[in-house]
């Protein structure tokens, strides 16, 4: 049983090494493989920016949405009595700062006291002043006269300081207050979601009632209508690739369907642990099935050949060459490579279509 085992064994090596061919003439393409998604332009994952809990999801998965267009509404307890208080402190401040508000009354009453005030005693000193001109009254009397008048003008003077200083400083607290309230309803304003962009939405993450925290997903959104291919090619291939390149991509929700696109973005950073390039390509004609993260395979097509000489690639030597068969024997010759695919080789120089290849 050994003996008749190795025989066959000599046999076949035999018919193989002695099996050649001869080059054919036929189109030829090399192309990189690459595997990846269709994915929707842009299309974004939205994150919470605040603390809260989800009280209501104004839209539903596969839904149309406008952009800035309300999705989630969260609430916050904390951040409902932040924006309360701000609004009801700069309520208080603007009723301050009407000339009907008690303070501006109370101050102004007391300008107008003063007011009344420094003209009966400005009256009475220049009344005592024509007395004491005419030695009707002593120094003592004229000079408590003077007193009276001086502090009168100076009490209103003061008065008139502190309405001024009143009014300034209400303007300032009232512009202080609406800036708390802008910056509270702003906050309060990231507790409604909106959309970015028009378009669909694919994903909602959370449910009613759900917590949710600051940075955390809430759902995907991206066009409804348009939608690109997201490929991972090889760090190995990525020289080979350029944008403008045709890529023909096979859906395997379709079957054997083959859609055609073009590179348009080829991405500058190496994934460490795929190993691999991001290479992004638009669809030739528009894809209308409305579906992100369908599963590709593609071919992104580096060169083409209508008319290549080829050989299958086992057929080469190392050090790029073929043995032949002449007239004189067996005889080994250098070859020149043009384009490559898995399986076969485009020669450009070294044989012809009438050359007998063998397989060494």
């Amino acid at each position: 049983m050994k003996k008749v085992v190795f025989t066959l064994v000599i046999c076949i090596g035999c018919i193989g090494k002695n099996k050649s061919i001869q080059p054919v003439t036929k189109p030829l393409r090399e192309a990189v493989y690459a595997s990846g998604y269709v994915v929707s332009k842009n299309e974004y994952q939205i994150f919470s920016q605040v603390d809260g809990y989800v009280v209501d999801i104004l839209v539903k998965e596969g839904e149309a949405v406008k952009k800035d267009q309300p999705i989630f509404i969260i609430e916050s307890r904390q951040q409902s009595a932040r924006y309360s208080i701000s609004r009801e402190s700069y309520n208080l401040l603007a009723k301050n700062n009407r000339e009907d508000s008690p303070a501006l009354m109370e101050a102004k009453a007391l300008v107008a006291s003063a007011q009344s005030k420094w003209q009966f005693d400005s009256v009475n000193f220049v009344r005592y002043s024509n007395l004491w001109k005419d030695n009707a009254i002593t120094q003592n009397e004229f000079d408590r006269a003077k007193l009276t008048f001086d502090n009168s003008k100076n009490d209103l003077l003061l008065q008139k300081s502190r309405l001024s200083k009143l009014r300034d400083q209400l303007k300032l607290d009232l512009r202080n207050a609406e800036n708390n309230l802008k910056i509270a309803a702003e906050e309060s304003g990231r507790y409604t979601v909106r959309s970015d962009v028009d378009g669909q939405v694919y994903k909602t993450l959370k449910e009613r009632g759900e917590l949710v925290r600051r940075s955390e997903a809430l759902a995907t959104v991206g066009s409804g209508s348009q939608f690109y291919l997201q490929l991972n090619v090889d760090e190995l291939d990525i020289e080979k690739v350029k944008t403008g390149q045709r890529v023909m991509a096979k859906i395997d929700a379709f079957g054997g369907k083959i859609f055609n696109g073009l590179v348009y973005k080829v991405y500058p950073m190496v994934d460490e642990r795929a190993q691999s390039i991001r290479v992004d390509a638009d669809f030739s004609d528009p894809f209308l099935n409305g579906f992100s993260g369908l599963a590709v395979e593609a071919n992104i097509l580096i060169r083409q050949k209508e008319k290549a000489l080829v050989i299958p690639k086992s057929f080469v030597l190392p050090g790029d060459s073929v043995l032949i068969r002449t007239n004189e024997g067996k005889r080994k010759v250098k070859i020149v490579r043009g384009i490559e695919t898995l399986d076969e080789v485009e020669i450009t120089q070294g044989i012809t279509k009438d050359t007998n290849v063998i397989l060494n």
